[in-house]
């Protein structure tokens, strides 16, 4: 059987998928990543995890790799992460090749498959100019424009998790340490160790972002206004790249966004707030991803196809 494998891996989990030419989904399974182990061993794992999928039927047509960047995508190199410690020049496509017989593999920048995914099969179609952020452990992002990938000169854009916000007491953060996953974690942290307030994330071996989101979900007063904060600098980050690019709409994906209109409320009114004018919001400018946490691994196997059919 003729397939494509699609690997997609990021600073808190791991997920491989295995697709027919068709990309119907065969198969699929994930575990941690465990990151600060090091390239070597995650990689290992990667292609454990990808072989777990496969039968003695199977013949791999391409792999897609869907990775956190900057990247150098013609060289299917990841150049540094800020959410993959310590990995910096790391040669994924060639170690995961050799891993699976020589087969072709090609690394995107995980959003940018995302985008591609939501664009042709998912929530973003017609939507051009379509822009997609997975909001997970970081912030990424991908830009549909012209019905094409936007990728930069250098292959480098776009990175919306690094766009810096100013706090009231004059710091300058990336936008992913103020409105991520990991950024939820964080600000909990800070409020449970800097006051008193009663919270059932008080009796936890672990305060990260997802306990502070099903904390909230269950009606918790301190996990609520922690998520509320986190939404208002998502909406402020979105302000910006409405006024930048004009998007027809901005598909949302990630884990954090199974938090829902807990998280997306309160940067719904930042942008009401703060929009220059009403054109540049529409009612159904901001969707969900259809796929969800696969749009990437969709998009993996997308990419492939079609990167091997020009090779």
């Amino acid at each position: 059987m003729k397939a494509r494998l699609a690997i997609d891996f990021g600073g808190t989990r791991s997920r491989a998928a295995l697709f027919d030419d068709n990309l119907t989904l065969l198969r699929r399974a994930e575990m941690p990543s465990d990151v600060a182990d090091g390239p070597e061993p995650v990689l290992r794992r990667l292609i454990a995890l990808g072989r777990s999928l496969l039968d003695s039927d199977t013949r791999l047509a391409s792999i897609g790799v869907a990775a956190p960047g900057p990247l150098d995508t013609a060289a299917g190199v990841i150049i540094k992460a800020e959410t993959l410690p310590g990995w910096k020049n790391v040669p994924v496509a060639a170690v995961l090749s050799r891993g699976f017989g020589g087969v072709a593999t090609f690394v995107e920048n995980d959003a940018n498959l995302g985008a591609l995914a939501e664009f042709q099969l998912g929530a973003g179609q017609g939507a051009d100019p379509m822009l997609y952020l997975t909001i997970s452990t970081g912030i990424g992002g991908g830009a549909i424009i012209g019905g094409a990938l936007f990728k930069g000169a250098d292959g480098l854009a776009i990175e919306p998790g690094h766009m810096r916000l100013t706090l009231p007491d004059g710091r300058a953060l990336r936008w992913e340490e103020l409105a991520s996953g990991s950024a939820l974690g964080d600000w909990a942290r800070r409020r449970l160790a800097t006051s008193s307030e009663p919270s059932a994330l008080r009796g936890l071996a672990m305060v990260d972002g997802r306990a502070v989101g099903e904390a909230a979900q269950n009606g918790d007063a301190l996990a609520l206004e922690i998520l509320r904060g986190a939404g208002k600098w998502l909406g402020l980050g979105l302000v910006n790249l409405l006024h930048l690019f004009n998007p027809r709409a901005i598909v949302l994906g990630g884990g954090v966004m199974r938090l829902g209109d807990l998280y997306l409320d309160p940067a719904r009114a930042v942008i009401q707030e703060h929009i220059l004018h009403d054109g540049f919001y529409r009612d159904d400018l901001l969707r969900l991803a259809r796929f969800s946490e696969d749009a990437c691994l969709i998009g993996a196997a997308l990419h492939s196809r079609a990167r091997l059919s020009r090779s």
